[in-house]
């Protein structure tokens, strides 16, 4: 059995990292509501925006897609993968690549968020046919591709700190140019979907080429018939770039409520788990401290007794 001195230092230590869990819990809690008012205030506007091009797209003939250009661009530095610096990560005489932009955290203490989401985008990746360029947001997945050797030059940790439409917007943006220039054959994102402060779920869905399908419609035509101005097409080519860009944010806006949720979940149950230990060790602080005086009153007794 451990002595008094040691249980109480271990009381101690168990109460100082209470502090701390309950400290960051509230903190999580807080950056809970931001994250889930900004994706839950974004969802309706996408989804509607995303209704009227399915239904302009069902009213006409639809244009191809048109560049996402803007003045406003991003210099990409993909992972190299199997291939110096300076060097292209695949042979020239290989397939198109596949880019997989991998969303996750920049900090842990998240519970099992940043481990499903890294599992899951090396999941899609190695299932990928041809070669693959990985794009990865945020500090702990960059980290996790490294040790699975992809090396990467650089990663996006503003994008998941601080979420921004204009950053989040020049990635996808030079992501679109390469695809519609042929030096892409498709760009996954995976990231984790906020459902609930409790469920998370880490999925990795086809960004491009852009379906109705991706932006959960069902691509039907509508009952209602549309008088378009000027045409589908004009109407389409400058709908679909906003679409587009905003399921781009989305997605980053969805991993960062994710990532506050599992981290208050997670600092939760660290919470209810020290002040169980805690309980546990004064039991076991309190009986230990009742034995001892015990045998004291005991060797009192004895010793007036002779």
């Amino acid at each position: 059995m451990a002595s008094l001195r040691e249980i109480k230092d271990r009381i101690g230590s168990v109460r100082s990292t209470l502090k701390i869990t309950s400290a960051m819990k509230l903190v999580a809690s807080a950056k809970l509501r931001k994250a889930q008012k900004a994706i839950e205030a974004l969802r309706p506007y996408e989804r509607t925006l995303a209704e009227i091009y399915t239904a302009i797209g069902s009213a006409g003939p639809a244009a191809a897609p048109s560049p996402l250009s803007s003045s406003a661009s991003l210099t990409l530095d993909p992972v190299r993968v199997n291939g110096s610096e300076g060097a292209l990560p695949f042979p020239a005489d290989r397939v198109t690549p596949t880019a997989v932009v991998a969303i996750a955290s920049n900090s842990s203490l998240c519970g099992g968020f940043n481990a499903n989401v890294v599992r899951k985008a090396l999941e899609t990746i190695r299932g990928c046919e041809g070669a693959v360029e990985v794009y990865p947001l945020g500090r702990k997945m960059a980290e996790a591709l490294r040790r699975a050797g992809y090396t990467a030059d650089r990663d996006y940790n503003d994008l998941v700190g601080h979420p921004s439409y204009e950053q989040s917007a020049a990635l996808a943006r030079s992501l679109a140019e390469r695809f519609e220039r042929g030096e892409l054959a498709r760009v996954v994102l995976v990231y984790t979907s906020f459902v609930s402060a409790s469920r998370q779920e880490p999925v990795a869905e086809t960004y491009l080429p852009f379906s109705a399908s991706y932006a959960g419609l069902t691509g039907e035509s509508p009952e209602e018939e549309y008088l378009l101005e000027p045409d589908a097409a004009a109407l389409t080519a400058q709908l679909l770039p906003q679409v587009m860009l905003l399921k781009f944010h989305a997605a980053i806006l969805d991993s960062a409520a994710a990532e506050q949720a599992a981290r208050t979940l997670a600092m939760q149950t660290a919470t209810d788990n020290a002040e169980d230990l805690l309980g546990e060790l004064t039991l076991e602080y309190n009986k230990g401290r009742q034995q001892k005086i015990t045998a004291e009153i005991l060797d009192l007794l004895g010793g007036s007794q002779q």
